[in-house]
């Protein structure tokens, strides 16, 4: 086995989603993206792989072709720990912009502070400053 790496499938909405994840997160790029030429099964220029880092780790994506009856779920999430409160105050709300908390923004005792949301992608992400 060469790597792993985690893989994020949308219903047409993985490119704005990569675009928005990079805006937020520092150093953060997309590194790859093979659209759909019409050819294939799908809309024209969805996204058929696509490969984004977010602080050097590397995430597949694609917006399936097929509707599917489920989405993303919280027991899989993004898990960052951060370096200040400062960095985990921000990501924390540019990411819940148009998603919900799942735990706020606390002290819950296992770190000094941390939170838990779903993004308007339905991705869930926890955020951690460590005591």
């Amino acid at each position: 086995m060469s790597k792993v790496t985690p893989f994020l499938m949308f219903q047409g909405q993985a490119e704005e989603a990569m675009n928005y994840y990079i805006s937020v997160i520092d150093n953060s790029e997309i590194t790859s993206i093979t659209r759909n030429g019409g050819n294939e099964s799908g809309e024209a220029a969805s996204i058929l792989q696509a490969v984004f880092t977010l602080k050097g780790q590397e995430f597949m994506c694609l917006d399936s072709n097929i509707k599917h009856e489920f989405t993303f779920t919280p027991s899989f999430s993004i898990f960052i720990t951060c370096d200040t409160e400062d960095e985990l105050d921000r990501y924390y709300e540019q990411l819940i912009k148009g998603g919900q908390a799942l735990m706020p923004l606390g002290d819950y005792g296992f770190s000094k502070k941390f939170g838990w949301i779903v993004d308007q992608f339905g991705v869930s992400w926890q955020f951690n400053l460590p005591e």
